[in-house]
C-alpha cells in the first residue's frame, strides 16, 4: 500500500469512524427494538401493531407533499428573479430568508401559535372590521403553513444556487434561436435548474414528514403525525419497542423517497444529498 492510500485512509478515518458511532450504530440500535419485545426477545409483533398507524402515516405524507409543493411554488419564481438581480440585491434578499432560521424552530412555531390563535393578532385585527375570529389554531391549515413557512429557506437555498449558475448568455442564445418566456422557462431554465428542485425538494420532504413540533402547537394537540406518535410511544407510553419500530419504517420511507429524488437528478447537477 503507498504513501498516498495511506494518507487518503488517515484523512478519511475521522468521517469514517463519526458515521459509524452517530449514523450506524443507532440504526442498529433501532432495529434491534424494533424486533424484540421488553425482554429482548425476537418478536414482530411491533411491525404488525403498525397497521394501528396506517392513518397517521397517510396523513403525514399527505401533509408533507402539500407543504413540499407549496414551497416549492413559492421558491421556485422567487428564485429565478433573486438570480437574476445585482450581487447587492442578492445579498440583502438572502439575508433577509435566512434571518427567521436565526431563531429556534420552537420559538417561530410559537411566535406563529400566537398569531394564529382566537386572540391573536390576526383575529384582532379581523374584529376591528366586525369580521368573527377564524378558527386557525388545529386545523390541517395551521399545520402545513407552518411546515411551508419553517422549511421555505432549504428550498430557497438549493434552486438558487443552482439558478445563480445559469449563463445569461444561454438564454440570450435561446432567444436567439427563436425561444419566447415560456420555451426559455421549458428547454433551458427547468432542465438546468432540475438538480436544485429536486434537492429541494428532498430537503423540504424529509423534515415535514417527520415533525413532531409543528403539529403540536400549531395542530392544536388535534393532528398526530408520525413523529409525535413516535414521541408519544418514546415519552409517554414507554414502549420504546414499537416507537422504534414506527422509527424504523419512516427511515425506511425517508431513504426511499431520497434514492428516488436521487434517480431524477443528473450526475453532474451538483446533487447534494
Amino acid at each position: 500500500m503507498n504513501k498516498k492510500r495511506l494518507g487518503s485512509i488517515a484523512l478519511n478515518s475521522p468521517y469514517t469512524v463519526w458515521s459509524v458511532i452517530f449514523i450506524v450504530v443507532p440504526l442498529f440500535i433501532v432495529a434491534y427494538y424494533a424486533f424484540t419485545d421488553k425482554s429482548g426477545a425476537f418478536t414482530i409483533d411491533n411491525i404488525v401493531q403498525l397497521k394501528e398507524y396506517k392513518e397517521i402515516f397517510g396523513i403525514s405524507i399527505l401533509y408533507s407533499v402539500i407543504a413540499t409543493l407549496i414551497t416549492l411554488l413559492i421558491s421556485y419564481p422567487f428564485a429565478y428573479f433573486l438570480s437574476r438581480q445585482s450581487e447587492m440585491s442578492r445579498r440583502l434578499q438572502m439575508m433577509l430568508v435566512m434571518l427567521p432560521m436565526w431563531m429556534n424552530l420552537l420559538i417561530r412555531t410559537y411566535s406563529w401559535m400566537n398569531i394564529l390563535e382566537r386572540n391573536g393578532l390576526i383575529n384582532n385585527f379581523l374584529g376591528m372590521f366586525g369580521i368573527e375570529p377564524i378558527k386557525m389554531i388545529g386545523t390541517p391549515g395551521a399545520v402545513i403553513f407552518g411546515m411551508v413557512y419553517n422549511y421555505l429557506p432549504y428550498m430557497i437555498l438549493p434552486i438558487y444556487t443552482v439558478m445563480s449558475k445559469i449563463e445569461p448568455s444561454l438564454l440570450e442564445a435561446a432567444e436567439d434561436l427563436g425561444c419566447n418566456g415560456f420555451n426559455k422557462l421549458r428547454r433551458v431554465i427547468m432542465p438546468l435548474s432540475l438538480p436544485g428542485v429536486v434537492s429541494g425538494i428532498t430537503m423540504v420532504f424529509v423534515p415535514s414528514v417527520s415533525t413532531f413540533y409543528i403539529s403540536q402547537k400549531l395542530g392544536d394537540g388535534k393532528i398526530t403525525l408520525v413523529g409525535d406518535a413516535i414521541e408519544r410511544q418514546m415519552q409517554t407510553s414507554y414502549n420504546y419497542n414499537l416507537g422504534a419500530s414506527i422509527s424504523l419504517v419512516l427511515m425506511v420511507m425517508i431513504l426511499i423517497s431520497v434514492a428516488v429524488m436521487n434517480r431524477f437528478s443528473d450526475e453532474d447537477g451538483g446533487m447534494v444529498v
